[in-house]
């Protein structure tokens, strides 16, 4: 895996992160009975974001370091996620050219 790959990885592991902790513990305007006129009810009044960030990046770099570690060292490979046999046969490795 190269550099650019593990900043993608990363980069999508701590979008998809931060979207499961953006509605965590959030208070709307209509649970604190404080509804600015033109605003919908749900629409947050405390909701956190720097402290978020910081959680999602925590949770993504632990996230992160198991898949890579996962990825380098192929725990798991395509080979072993091709239950249908639909792959193309492994081709042996000859340290001759002919």
């Amino acid at each position: 895996m190269g550099i650019t790959s593990a900043l993608v990885l990363f980069a999508v592991i701590w979008s998809m992160t931060f979207l499961i902790v953006l509605p965590i513990r959030v208070k709307t305007q209509g649970d604190l009975g404080k509804i600015v006129p033109g605003t919908h009810a749900g629409a947050p009044e405390v909701h956190n974001l720097k402290k978020k960030a910081w959680i999602t990046t925590a949770i993504s770099l632990v996230l992160w370091a198991v898949i890579t570690f996962i990825i380098l060292f192929e725990v798991i490979t395509v080979r072993d996620l091709d239950w249908f046999n639909r792959g193309a046969p492994a081709v042996p490795v000859s340290g001759t050219d002919g």
